[in-house]
Order: structure tokens, then C-alpha cells, then sequence
């Protein structure tokens, strides 16, 4: 069995785009959106355009993939029309390339260390930080990572996530960052002036809503799940942190054609320059990637990801909030029985 970078090595064949292909996947995402998201203003039946919304929302989350190949330098490269076109759509889905590359960057670095900033990752706090937090850090912590939270990423994610607080803490730096929320702010504005509430609900805020809702749940749950390992600095290495501490989300075929592969995500840090459409070939020929830990998008698989809280270093796993306050109660010593206690006073 291939472990380490023999492991990674095994999957640089596959870490070569075939240029046809990823023109073929941009392009088609691309006229799929923007035939649903202008069906969602011109079909003549409310019922189409909702059904066109929501696909519009599904198609996002598709294109939103195919950028993040094209920003982690997987796809496209050297190509003006391609670099234009993902800059654009950074902007449009509020995830603009300089705060949307570093920040990924980041966390494929550091995916599940302990003391590491939570940069492009959700916080994770072990059982005695937790227990050292004040009233007002635990509730930070546990608002970050709670459900309705990852429910409201348009909001809390990427609006203001990745462009209000980039552009603040730098806003040299990130220009782009306001101008994403100039242009979305303004086009919401424009299309509510002109078109009405019901059209922009279903041109801009449905779609969102549902493709940030997913995105955000995905990044969670792809790296908080049942079986995930996290490691203290020191003792963290490349390889360990792609198959132990990232998920192979199990998905059916329509959805992984929407998420474009993307719960493959173990093979994904594994090696980060394997095309999206090239994920499925790459795991069906390495057999050492066919055992890595699962998770999927059913409803218990989904509540169970989203209970975990806390890291326990001597448990070795996330645990929940009630399994943290049973662990962190005193224990009382056990009283002795009455028959002792009897036989004592005699």
C-alpha cells in the first residue's frame, strides 16, 4: 500500500488537464446559467420560475467550482479570456480572486491543525480551550459554526465573510472585496427599482441563498464529520491531513455533477492540481483512495456533521456540546454503603 508521497506521486498523472475538456465545462455551466437565471425573469408561470431560480442556485454552485480549480492554477492557465472570466465571476458570487485564493490557500496549508489561524476554515477549539473560553468567546465559536449560520452563508460567508471583513482588515488589499459588494448591492437596487421584490427574490436572493447555503455546508462538513482527525502543529504532515481530516462525501450522480466532483475532496488535498472532471478516474485506479472516511448529504449524515463541536485530544474526535459538559462535570466520589456506614458506627 502506497502511503505518503509515494501516494501523491501515484496521482500526478492525473494532475493534467485536458484543455478541451475544462473550455467544454466552463462554457456549458456558463450558457446553463445564464439561461436559468433569465428564465427566472421571463418565463410566464411563477412555478417555472422558481424551478429556474433554484436551478440557477444548483448551477452556481457548479460554476463556483470550476473558479476554484482555476484559482488553485488546475485549469485555464495563461488564458486572458479565462482569467476575465473567473474575476468576473469572483466578483459576482462575492468570493473575489485576492481574497478568495489566499484565504484557500491558507487553509489547504493548514487543513486540521490545531493551533493554526482559522483562515478559509471554520474555528476549531479543543475541550480545555473551550473550557478556558469566556461567555463571549464560546458564543462567537458556536455561532460560527452554527447551523442556521452555514444556512445564511450568502450572509454570514460570503457578503460579509469574504468581502465586508477582507476589505476592512486590508483594504489595499483587497479593493475587489468592496467593489463585489458595490456591484451586488447596486444590482439588487437596480433590479428591485425596475422589476420589482419578486424578481430580484428570484433573480439574485433565492439563487444565493441556496448555492452559499450548500458551498458553506460542503467546506463544513467536508472537514467536520464523524472520524475526522485534527493534530497539534508538530505533529501534522501534508498527506495525513488529505485522507484523515478531509471527507469523501458520498453524492448521487446528479449532484455530484453539480458539485462538480467536489466530494472527492480527500483526493482534492491530496493533490490540488487534479481537474475536478478528473477526480472520479483518479480514485477508481488508486485503491489506496478507495478507503478514505465518508460522510453524504443525508439527513442524519447531515445532523451528526453538524453537532460535532469540540476537538478532545484524549478522546481523539469531536465531540458535542453535551458530551463536553458530561466530560467537564466533577466527578462525585462514590459514597459508601449503608451496610458499611452501619458496620462503622458499631
Amino acid at each position: 500500500m502506497r502511503e505518503g508521497k509515494d501516494l501523491i506521486l501515484a496521482t500526478k498523472p492525473y494532475a493534467n488537464e485536458i484543455r478541451s475538456r475544462s473550455w467544454f465545462h466552463l462554457w456549458t455551466t456558463l450558457g446553463l446559467l445564464a439561461a436559468a437565471l433569465a428564465c427566472t425573469l421571463l418565463l410566464p408561470f411563477f412555478a417555472a420560475r422558481l424551478t429556474a431560480s433554484i436551478l440557477s442556485g444548483l448551477l452556481i454552485v457548479r460554476m463556483f467550482v470550476i473558479y476554484h480549480d482555476h484559482q488553485h492554477h488546475t485549469i485555464l492557465q495563461q488564458s486572458a479570456t479565462a482569467n476575465a472570466v473567473m474575476a468576473i465571476f469572483g466578483l459576482y458570487i462575492l468570493a473575489p480572486t485576492s481574497i478568495w485564493k489566499r484565504s484557500h490557500d491558507y487553509h489547504h496549508k493548514h487543513n486540521s491543525k490545531l493551533f493554526s489561524a482559522s483562515i478559509g476554515s471554520y474555528p476549531i477549539a479543543t475541550r480545555y480551550k473551550y473550557e478556558q473560553m469566556s461567555g463571549r468567546e464560546r458564543r462567537t465559536y458556536l455561532f460560527t459554526r452554527h447551523p442556521l449560520t452555514i444556512l445564511a452563508g450568502y450572509l454570514s460567508m460570503f457578503l460579509i465573510g469574504m468581502c465586508a471583513q477582507s476589505f476592512l482588515s486590508s483594504p489595499r488589499k483587497h479593493l475587489d472585496s468592496l467593489l463585489a459588494i458595490i456591484i451586488h448591492i447596486g444590482g439588487s437596487a437596480a433590479i428591485i427599482y425596475f422589476m420589482g421584490w419578486q424578481a430580484w427574490a428570484l433573480f439574485i436572493l433565492i439563487p444565493f441563498t441556496i448555492a452559499c447555503c450548500i458551498g458553506a455546508y460542503l467546506f463544513y462538513a467536508q472537514h467536520n464529520f464523524p472520524g475526522v482527525t485534527f493534530k497539534e502543529n508538530e505533529e501534522w504532515c501534508y498527506h495525513d491531513a488529505a485522507l484523515l481530516s478531509s471527507s469523501y462525501m458520498l453524492m448521487s450522480p446528479i449532484m455530484n455533477w453539480f458539485t462538480a466532483n467536489i466530494g472527492y475532496h480527500h483526493i482534492h488535498h491530496l493533490n490540488a492540481r487534479i481537474p475536478f472532471y478528473r477526480l472520479p478516474e483518479a480514485m477508481a485506479n488508486i485503491p489506496e483512495l478507495q478507503t478514505a472516511k465518508t460522510t453524504s448529504l443525508g439527513l442524519m449524515d447531515v445532523i451528526a456533521c453538524l453537532r460535532l463541536k469540540i476537538w478532545d485530544p484524549k478522546l481523539q474526535r469531536m465531540i458535542t456540546l453535551r458530551e463536553a459538559a458530561a466530560l467537564s462535570r466533577p466527578k462525585l466520589k462514590a459514597m459508601p454503603a449503608p451496610a458499611a456506614i452501619a458496620s462503622k458506627a458499631v
